[in-house]
């Protein structure tokens, strides 16, 4: 299977007024190159267009997602560091002992 790149070179066709209507604050943003399979860069490319987006908007909003989710999860995890580990066995026979099983 073939491997598309989306190059932020191919944005530079762009006049710099459309250029910054969809950096979005992404004024000192990194320049870097991805490889997408092409079913996900064509459903990028959609996606982008239907939300008057750039394709590196669109990417730069997924990324900043999952980090956020990410980020949810460790500290969650830290949250609950002291907490008391329970053996499953004894979880299952504590369920099945109040009928919640």
């Amino acid at each position: 299977m073939g491997v598309l790149s989306y190059s932020v070179s191919q944005t530079r066709a762009l006049t710099p007024a459309i250029q910054n209507r969809y950096s979005h604050g992404m004024k000192d943003s990194k320049r870097t190159t991805v490889y997408f399979d092409p079913r996900v860069h064509r459903a990028l490319s959609r996606k982008a267009a239907q939300s008057d987006q750039s394709i590196s908007y669109v990417v730069n909003e997924a990324v900043r997602i999952a980090l956020d989710e990410d980020a949810e999860d460790l500290k969650a995890i830290r949250d609950r560091a002291s907490e008391k580990n329970l053996d499953f066995a004894d979880v299952v026979k504590s369920l099945k002992r109040r009928g919640k099983l």
